[in-house]
């Protein structure tokens, strides 16, 4: 045998060396593999639609989506999905931005719970101000569209002075308030609207109906109390008070603590109505024939 047909055999034999070895290879240690992209590509394969079918699926669940955010956006109140703990500072900031300036408080964030598959916020609202603004406040957390609870309130009577004297009757307020969200998106919408949160005025329950303090004279009105009718004229009446200042007064002028609300020029009487810290009197001043006046 000669020396180029040993080198052909060898070369053969390595050949089929590597073949053997190749297919070991691929049969035996990648097997597995194979299967495993086979399955993944079976997988991705019965994913495969085509753009019209897509469009259409798309089109179905966005209408299903429409109508299942019109009935949460027609309910009272949502509950939102992984609510900041900074909002319902937010909240509270745009309430308050129209209250008197005498209403003042602070809000502090206290826990957050877990009750059954929802969670909530509790913070506490604390100040003093005027009735209808803390009326307002407790109003709009309980009517906001994102779910709140006032769970307690407390309240007392405040009474202050400003810087003229005139009496403030305000109210002392603590309140706590639980604010609700969830996890998840199913109880909240797509877009937020808030509710009307508008309120009318209220008759204060802490106004006292008598009270002792009186408002200073700063306007410098007629004070009835020991003033004197000295002229009736055609333009109204011309009174003087205690200390001997005059005044030409007509109905319907105010005075201090009221109104003169009659001229009777044929009995030569003038009648006031005061308001002396709730009590309500009636004065009349009368002009005597020898010029002087007469209280009754």
């Amino acid at each position: 045998m000669n020396r180029k047909i040993k080198n052909t055999l060898a070369l053969f034999g390595l050949l089929l060396i590597i073949l053997l070895a190749g297919g070991v290879y691929i049969f035996v240690f990648q097997r597995g593999k194979l299967n495993k992209d086979k399955s993944e590509l079976a997988r991705l394969q019965s994913y495969h639609y085509n753009s019209g079918q897509l469009n259409l699926q798309y089109q179905s669940l966005l209408k299903k989506a429409s109508v299942l955010d019109s009935v949460l956006a027609a309910r009272k109140f949502n509950i939102p999905q992984n609510l900041s703990s900074i909002s319902f500072f937010n909240f509270v900031n745009n309430i308050s931005a129209g209250f008197d300036t005498n209403t003042q408080m602070d809000v502090e964030f206290m826990d957050k719970k877990k009750d059954k598959e929802f969670y909530y916020y509790t913070y506490q609202l604390k100040g003093g101000g005027e009735y209808n603004d803390v009326y307002k406040l407790i109003y709009a957390i309980e009517q906001s569209k994102e779910l709140k609870k006032v769970t307690s309130v407390t309240l007392n009577n405040l009474i202050t002075t400003d810087k003229e004297g005139f009496p403030k009757f305000l109210v002392n307020f603590t309140i706590l308030v639980n604010v609700y969200y969830s996890s998840d998106n199913r109880f909240s919408t797509t877009e937020f609207v808030e509710n009307n949160l508008n309120t009318n005025p209220v008759f204060d329950v802490f106004y006292p109906l008598i009270r002792s303090q009186i408002p200073p004279n700063v306007d410098n009105l007629l004070d009835v109390q020991g003033a004197k009718l000295l002229a009736l004229i055609p333009e109204g009446a011309f009174l003087a008070d205690s200390k001997g200042n005059t005044y030409l007064l007509w109905e319907g002028q105010q005075v201090y603590l009221g109104y003169l609300t009659k001229i009777d020029y044929d009995h030569n009487i003038v009648s006031f109505i005061l308001n002396k810290g709730g009590i309500i009197e009636k004065v009349d001043l009368s002009l005597e024939k020898d010029g002087t006046s007469k209280k009754k």
